[in-house]
């Protein structure tokens, strides 16, 4: 059987970029720099791309791949990923394939000839892929027309996704010195993008990046109280629609996987520790169906394609906002409205900090870790723009009011904290900076208990100067102070506080502090507007479900996930406008020429038999 029976041929590729766009993906215009990126390689020419998911980075490399002679060599860093983009080139009608270590060694020899014969447009392959012993000589045999480094922010060690095997890449400039390199990635700060250019060799490339922002998702940050109760809260909004949980631990996986199934919300567990056959086939699952929860540590996600993913939450702290970003924008790949919620207190950031000092990192990634770490903090307490705080990272300025965060929809009240922060922080030192958040809360309270009785710190001066406040603020006022820097935790003296520099300066009267008030959302209106974009009649409704139903049973019976037959914004377009005839289907955006001819009958009856 041939490697491509599953596929549509294109009979002769188009040579322009903004044809193979039209006939090929069915999609009328670029977005944003997608066609200064194209036209750039097609001529020729290196480039890094920083574009934020779902900007379409793919299409910058699989256009010049299909336009140019010889084949697209794209490096890509899981098998996962590069199964479902070869498949949904595939669907598409283009000659795609992958050489990874899930293949059966028939399958690989298949995907060597066709190699060999010409007969590919893009071939998919792990950075690893490069070093194995013969392959660069079979790469030097062939015609090649670029090269695609994906995820490129792993090649820098200064990169939430650091990958050792990816510092080999920068031998591709060497060895094929006149074939076009394109390296892309949705997450990199300043200093992670200095990095990867120098590690590529590509500082005579090309740089295009595009703003960060991704204006259909959601932000919802809030202080952890009751983390179940508060995440069936969330999901309740998001009935029938598949998303991702995030975890910090496996135990914790497990634990939240099962709590939300004895709820009544279908989920599946996710994490390096379960069988490799069991990863598959959950992630499969998540892929393929429509409404299913993934609880998963961060094992997953990299390079996960499903486009209708409607929410992600984060029930632990990530590791900084490049890793936040990037996780939160697994969510609405599509341009739907999607929704990013987590919670998190104090307690996430001593872990993550005790962490930091516990790895084997060397001392200068460290201090950079607990900088980034920093700056999170400084995202979940803001008592400003979400949006603006997290693009403000990445060096790009945002107007702020983006109406589209729990902060921006319901305004954090602020307050002049200066005296709090002088009363807890005198708790801190004159207690010895030797004891954790609780005591110290207890002494400015003025509460009695045990460990207070035994150092006699009810004999302190700031014994009980703090009645006036609640416990709740007190944690606020603690975990803000640590998210400014003023304030430190000691991990390896237990979670201890203790004091930095700059609190001098409060002390000394030079520097007010302003700390944001910590109040009850108005739920109801938060959870409407962040849920909020244009519905679908009921009528277009019932036929939107209707054609999910169509993807479904088509989608099963070839094994693919769903997204790769028809993607949700088309479905919804087809609900919309109703088309009656192949030429009216073949308008709406996504439909190629090749699925035109797979699914229009198919897809026009279902509409049709809805009347």
């Amino acid at each position: 059987m041939s490697l491509f029976s599953n596929a549509t041929a294109i009979d002769a590729a188009p040579a322009g970029g903004l044809d193979i766009l039209r006939s090929v993906f069915g999609l009328d215009a670029f977005r944003g720099q997608q066609q200064e990126v194209v036209e750039h390689v097609m001529g020729g020419g290196d480039a890094v791309v920083l574009f934020p998911t779902g900007a379409g980075k793919s299409l910058c490399y699989q256009i010049p791949a299909i336009g140019r002679r010889g084949v697209g060599v794209v490096i890509s860093p899981l098998i996962a990923l590069m199964r479902d983009q070869v498949e949904a080139l595939r669907q598409a009608g283009v000659k795609a394939a992958a050489l990874n270590s899930s293949l059966s060694p028939d399958e690989n020899r298949s995907v060597r000839q066709a190699l060999r014969d010409g007969e590919l447009d893009l071939l998919y392959v792990a950075p690893e892929r490069l070093a194995a012993a013969g392959f660069l000589e079979l790469l030097a045999s062939v015609e090649i027309g670029l090269f695609a480094i994906d995820e490129a922010h792993c090649v820098s060690q200064w990169g939430h996704d650091f990958r050792p095997e990816y510092r080999e890449l920068a031998k591709l400039r060497e060895l094929f010195p006149h074939v076009p390199r394109v390296a892309l990635t949705a997450t990199a700060d300043p200093t992670t993008r200095a990095d990867l250019i120098e590690r590529l060799g590509l500082e005579e490339a090309q740089l295009f990046i595009s703003s960060f922002d991704r204006p259909n998702i959601g932000y919802s940050i809030v202080e952890r109280a009751n983390a179940r109760a508060q995440l069936l809260d969330f999901l309740g909004r998001h009935k029938g629609e598949s998303g991702i949980v995030y975890c910090l631990s496996r135990a914790k996986v497990e634990a939240i996987a099962e709590f939300l199934n004895d709820k009544g919300i279908a989920a599946l567990p996710y994490h390096a520790g379960l069988d490799s056959s069991v990863r598959a086939r959950n992630q499969d699952a998540f892929l393929k169906e429509d409404a299913l929860c993934l609880v998963a540590t961060v094992a997953f996600g990299m390079g996960i394609d499903k486009p209708d993913v409607r929410y992600v939450a984060h029930m632990d702290l990530p590791s900084s906002i490049e890793a936040y970003y990037q996780e939160t924008g697994r969510a609405g790949r599509d341009g739907q409205p999607s929704e990013a919620w987590m919670c998190y207190g104090l307690s996430d950031v001593s872990q993550r900090r005790r962490m930091i000092a516990e790895g084997n990192a060397p001392d200068e990634i460290k201090r950079l870790e607990n900088t980034k770490l920093s700056a999170l903090l400084g995202v979940c307490e803001t008592a400003g723009c979400r949006r603006q705080a997290v693009l403000a990272h990445f060096g790009e300025q945002h107007q702020g009011n983006c109406g589209n965060c729990d902060t921006c929809i319901n305004p954090v009240d602020s307050w002049d904290g200066t005296e709090a922060a002088n009363k807890v922080m005198s708790s801190i030192y004159r207690t010895g900076q030797r004891f954790g958040a609780a005591h110290v809360i207890d002494v400015v309270m003025g509460k009695v208990t045990e460990k207070v009785e035994k150092f006699r710190h009810q004999h302190l001066p700031v014994f009980g100067v703090g009645q006036d406040i609640s416990v709740k603020t007190w944690r606020s006022v603690v975990r803000q102070l640590t998210a400014m820097g003023l304030v430190h935790v000691n991990h390896e003296a237990h979670g201890a506080l203790y004091l930095d520099e700059g609190a001098r300066a409060v002390f000394r009267g030079e520097r007010t502090v302003t700390l944001r008030r910590d109040h009850e959302r108005k739920k109801s209106d938060t959870n409407r507007a962040l849920g909020s974009g244009e519905a679908l009649s009921p009528e277009a409704e019932a036929v939107f479900e209707r054609l999910r139903r169509k993807r479904r049973e088509l989608a099963s019976a070839q094994g693919v996930p769903p997204y790769v037959v028809f993607q949700d914004t088309t479905l919804r377009a087809m609900a919309q406008h109703k088309p009656a005839t192949l030429d009216q289907l073949r308008a709406l955006p996504g439909v190629g020429d090749a699925k035109l001819e797979r699914y229009g009958t198919a897809f026009l009856a279902a509409i049709a038999s809805a009347d």
